[in-house]
């Protein structure tokens, strides 16, 4: 132990942090084991495979990694960023070759492990940060250079298009704000951040266009049918428009939207939950929309958790989960400003930049501000390449804190 203690500046250690950070555990070992302690699906796994108990494993094995992460300092640890960046990008690689990477819900994006399953886009994502830090963190001047700027953008779009193919539109758009705030923060041209936001917007607004507006004959590539759905149920558009067509037959249009009504269950669910929780929530373990299985079992511990959260702790919880999530946020900014050095400042903004897009998509689809994404909440869903992963992006935040120069 005292050779540990020689190893890491305990005095400097982020107390407020780690505060946060238990608080947002606790929630997700109780609201865990509240989505699932009546869910047939688990009734028959064994204690070591219910959710809670996983939850819990996963959480020791994250804190494990991210201590192990803050024996070096952040600039040893970018000296290795680019390994790891490519060894991310061949698990991204490998992952797409049927037979390696395992099919669910549609989508092959993970590791078959046998006692569990590896999302690899996970784990890209925090090889990101450290790579991009690492690349942005040259001198200052080089910055202005476009072609360096593009060699920048070219780290991004490789695990994002990676990513897409499994596909994992929700993992892949995570990585696009993190780079855009990490390039701002490390000093490149306002002007070519600007640039770099109106095309992403315009390509999105194009993108949109064309899924609701050119004809299905005219389209050599053709989005998956169930993210096309995900996005008519968040603009509420018409399925019979698209589904049933001009003089379709009233079976044909009540088929389109029995099957509108199918795909908009679980938002509809999740926001009764959140409204239906008031001020103080309906009890733990208390939930209607849980414990009867309108919020549907299989989302209710992962995508949803916030919903089973609000429901049974009302707005109070809600907004501790919230401030739990923004006193990190808080503490990551600080960080990064008082931080001297180039490295450690782009590393905690990309940290914060990323928790805060989980945390602002995850919360959002919850309450039908953002389409459906399957993005995981950090630290409270239920998933272990997220826990674990998350709980590493942390250790790097709490490493810079540990390490850096102060102004």
């Amino acid at each position: 132990m005292n050779f540990i203690a020689q190893l890491i500046p305990w005095h400097r250690l982020d107390r407020v942090l780690l505060v946060a950070l238990a608080g947002l555990m606790t929630f997700g070992l109780l609201f865990v084991y509240s989505a699932t302690y009546n869910n047939e699906l688990f009734a028959t796994a064994s204690t070591l495979r219910q959710p809670f108990v996983k939850q819990a494993i996963f959480y020791a094995a994250g804190l494990g990694i991210a201590f192990i992460l803050c024996l070096k300092d952040y600039n040893t640890l970018g000296r290795w960023a680019y390994v790891f960046y490519w060894l991310n990008i061949l698990m991204l690689t490998l992952v797409l070759i049927p037979g390696i990477g395992s099919i669910r819900y549609g989508a092959r994006r993970w590791f078959d492990l046998g006692v569990t399953q590896f999302q690899p886009s996970e784990m890209a994502k925090v090889a990101f940060i450290l790579a991009m830090a690492a690349f942005l963190s040259r001198p200052r001047g080089e910055l202005n250079d476009y072609r360096v700027l593009l060699r920048g953008i070219g780290l991004a779009v490789l695990p994002f298009v990676l990513i897409l193919l499994e596909p994992d539109l929700g993992s892949s758009l995570m990585i696009l704000p993190t780079g855009l705030a990490m390039m701002y923060v490390a000093g490149a041209p306002a002007s070519f951040v600007r640039k770099l936001i109106g095309g992403f917007v315009l390509i999105v607004g194009l993108a949109l266009a064309y899924v609701f507006f050119v004809p299905n004959d005219w389209k050599p590539i053709q989005l998956p049918d169930y993210q096309k759905r995900r996005l008519m149920v968040y603009f509420g558009a018409d399925y019979a428009k698209h589904y049933a067509g001009p003089g379709a037959t009233d079976a044909e249009i009540r088929r389109a939207h029995a099957l509108q009504r199918q795909d908009s269950y679980n938002v509809a669910q999740a926001m009764i939950s959140v409204g239906s929780g008031g001020l103080t929530g309906k009890g733990w373990k208390k939930g209607i929309q849980n414990t009867y299985g309108y919020l549907p079992r299989g989302v209710a511990h992962n995508d949803f958790i916030f919903s089973v959260i609000a429901e049974e702790s009302g707005f109070v919880g809600s907004t501790l989960v919230v401030l739990l999530y923004g006193t990190i946020i808080v503490v990551g900014i600080r960080t990064a400003s008082r931080c001297r050095d180039r490295l450690g400042r782009i590393i905690a903004t990309g940290v914060v930049t990323l928790l805060f897009c989980h945390v602002f998509v995850n919360i959002g689809m919850n309450i039908r501000m953002v389409p459906v994404t399957g993005l995981p909440l950090p630290l409270l869903s239920s998933g272990g390449s997220s826990v674990v992963c998350s709980l590493m992006a942390l250790g790097l935040l709490q490493n810079v804190r540990l390490y850096q120069k102060d102004n």
